[in-house]
């Protein structure tokens, strides 16, 4: 496994390796979601590449850049172990150098949920997807599942800007107890991880909803708030039954619906989703 800073060195590395080419795009503290994600990269390119850079233009002012969890040695040692060919880890200083002035923003799909409670988001995400990609050139990309309206907003790009990349979206890991696997699971206290399940106990109770037949899109809001509303230590943030591609919130299911939700338990702020 090659490792380097340096983005000469990179386009270098690249250029050597012939064969499909599989990025894995990370802000590292790798768990074993993002091992999934490698996995499936592994198995269907000739090549495996991964990025560890904690994205300073994809957080707010008040969010958690500065004590979000970096393991740099350990992601080095869980990515060697699991057959990557090259990780780059730039500064962002290289990403973003003096006068850089350059953003990419996707409209519509970008605007409500994550987009409406964290402005300029995607705007810091699709700017530096739309750089990895022009740094590594894949053929494929692989994305959780998990963070839903990432994947939606990056497929618009792709659409958009016509990147000759696929998309590969992987299922969300979880917990034995259903939650999700995320690096911000790192900040909870023991009382505040068990709470944290309430998300997908909400989901899980909508989802029993749907299966029972309910098609009107606010039954199933509301039994996620009810089960959010049944925790003492969960504040939350949304819920949504969504078109799946436009991410518009739906009144009646008819081909499908993306169920989400932001809560934030304590201090830590948790993303989860099902599609149905």
């Amino acid at each position: 496994m090659r490792i380097t800073d340096s983005l000469s060195d990179l386009r270098q590395i690249r250029k050597s390796m012939e064969g499909t080419f599989g990025l894995v795009p990370t802000m590292g503290a790798l768990h074993a979601g993002h091992v999934s994600l490698v996995k499936r990269a592994r198995n269907e390119c000739s090549h495996v590449g991964v990025s560890i850079f904690v994205n300073p233009a994809q957080f707010g002012p008040t969010e958690d850049f500065a004590r979000y969890p970096r393991s740099l040695d350990a992601d080095l040692k869980l990515l060697e172990k699991s057959g990557v060919d090259v990780v780059w880890t730039p500064t962002a200083k290289s990403v973003y150098p003096a006068g850089y002035q350059t953003w990419i923003t996707v409209g519509e799909v970008s605007e409500p949920l994550e987009g409406k409670c964290r402005p300029g988001h995607f705007r810091g995400v699709t700017t530096v997807v739309a750089k990895l990609f022009n740094c590594f050139r894949p053929d494929k990309a692989y994305f959780g599942q998990k963070d839903a309206q990432q994947v939606a907003v990056l497929k618009r790009m792709v659409l958009d800007l016509d990147y000759p990349v696929e998309l590969v979206v992987c299922p969300t890991v979880r917990e034995p107890d259903g939650l999700a696997l995320s690096s911000r699971n790192a900040y909870l206290s023991p009382s505040e991880r068990k709470a944290a399940v309430v998300l997908y106990k909400a989901l899980s109770a909508a989802k029993e909803k749907y299966d029972d037949g309910e098609r009107d899109a606010e039954v199933l809001r509301a039994a996620m708030r009810s089960v959010i509303g049944s925790e003492p230590l969960a504040d939350l943030s949304y819920v949504s039954a969504a078109d799946p591609i436009t991410l518009r919130e739906l009144d009646s299911i008819k081909n499908g619906i993306l169920l989400s939700l932001a809560v934030r338990i304590g201090k830590t702020r948790l993303i989860d989703n099902i599609l149905l």
